[in-house]
């Protein structure tokens, strides 16, 4: 999921999971507090369909998707895939997005990296029972192979406001960014013609024999050399991602030394460079061009036992009004969430005094209700108190 995984992961996993207990209240900052839904075999992703306010989905990174129907957490999975999925390192099962329409085409997608560690991203549809997927109605949408390092594969897949499908991928793993673009001069996150370290906007259904269509209104359209499934690039590792009305915001993950938060207003992020390699957060990393890159608007440094990035999002919940419109986000190594209000320039965090182990991802249901995930299985809904 992140850089440096490997050994973060397998120290993380040594923490005890609060399994198999009713859900519990974490008392945090006035206000709010934590109250755990359930446990799963670490979590990477939680969402809702569209209008169903009765289930959760949890995506499980060994390839399994879970579903909490009012509370409780069924036994049958979703969808499980765990024959296909590479679960080492940063891989796996890594989200799922519901179309839009959902409710009467029963497509979802799915993004997660195969055995051989390569990127797919696969349509499936929902069987005649709703609490249930047709592992058979498998179409592939997009493949992308993946250097043979494990890290960096991104992940996230997402319907943006206008109704196309978001997915952001890593720059290929490793450091520095030395992949195929390099060899054109720059990284790959900097080079147009690989769809690494960027996030791409693409309509799924397929179209005519086409797996998908590209939106003509993506930014590299018609360039020659360039990807049209391209939005944005210069990303090292946009492990989440989110929406806020057309407001986006990327947290990508640093390399060693800084982690940042990217904010485009009003759908400014159309054709944005972020600025990887060149620039880690705010620190000029490596030689090369990047005069357009776009500056964080948080940063911080890999100090008191912070080393990666976990994005979240824009609470909305009614419930949470000190947190209303503020960006919550955390760091997987040392767990503390955060929040801060997201503007062009400078943000200044405030900590929420609320820690979560492992830190893996974090969800919103349809009552814009948002949940933290720890990677050693517990996952939290941020209550009032």
């Amino acid at each position: 999921m992140r850089a440096r995984t490997v050994v973060v992961v397998a120290l993380a996993l040594t923490i005890a999971a609060c399994g198999g207990r009713s859900p519990q209240a974490v008392i945090a900052a006035p206000g709010v507090k934590l109250t755990q839904i359930g446990t799963f075999n670490q979590p990477t992703y939680l969402i809702s369909p569209p209008g169903d306010a009765h289930r959760l989905f949890v995506v499980e990174k060994a390839g399994r998707i879970r579903i909490v129907k009012d509370g409780r957490v069924l036994g049958q999975p979703f969808l499980s895939l765990s024959g296909k999925v590479s679960s080492g390192s940063e891989q796996g099962l890594l989200s799922m997005a519901f179309a839009p329409d959902y409710a009467t085409s029963g497509r979802f997608y799915v993004d997660y990296t195969d055995l051989a560690g390569d990127t797919h991203l696969v349509e499936y549809r929902r069987s005649g029972n709703p609490d249930v997927a047709d592992p058979g109605s498998a179409r592939q949408v997009l493949f992308i192979n993946h250097p043979p390092a494990q890290n960096h594969n991104g992940g996230l897949i997402a319907f943006g406001p206008d109704g196309f499908l978001y997915a952001g991928y890593g720059d290929g793993g490793a450091s520095d960014d030395v992949g195929a673009g390099h060899r054109a001069g720059t990284g790959n996150a900097q080079f147009l013609g690989t769809l690494l370290g960027k996030l791409l906007r693409i309509d799924p259904r397929q179209s005519g024999g086409r797996p998908y269509s590209v939106p003509a209104s993506n930014p590299f359209v018609g360039r020659r050399g360039a990807r049209p499934e391209i939005y944005s690039y210069g990303l090292r590792n946009p492990w989440r991602f989110a929406f806020d009305g057309r407001d986006l915001a990327i947290a990508d993950v640093g390399q060693n030394q800084e982690e940042e938060i990217d904010f485009s207003p009003r759908g400014s992020a159309r054709g944005a460079d972020y600025g990887w390699r060149e620039w880690e957060g705010r620190l000029h990393h490596a030689a090369g061009s990047a005069p357009h890159a776009k500056f964080p608007v948080v940063t911080y440094r890999h100090t008191n036992g912070r080393c990666s990035i976990t994005g979240g999002y824009v609470v909305r919940d009614p419930r949470l009004p000190a947190l209303r419109g503020r960006y919550v986000y955390g760091d997987f190594c040392d767990g503390a969430l955060e929040s801060a209000r997201l503007h062009p320039g400078r943000a200044s965090p405030s900590a929420m005094h609320l820690t979560v182990p492992a830190l893996s991802s974090f969800g919103v249901d349809q009552s814009r209700r948002v949940y933290a995930l720890s990677l050693n299985g517990p996952v939290y809904r941020l209550d009032p108190r």
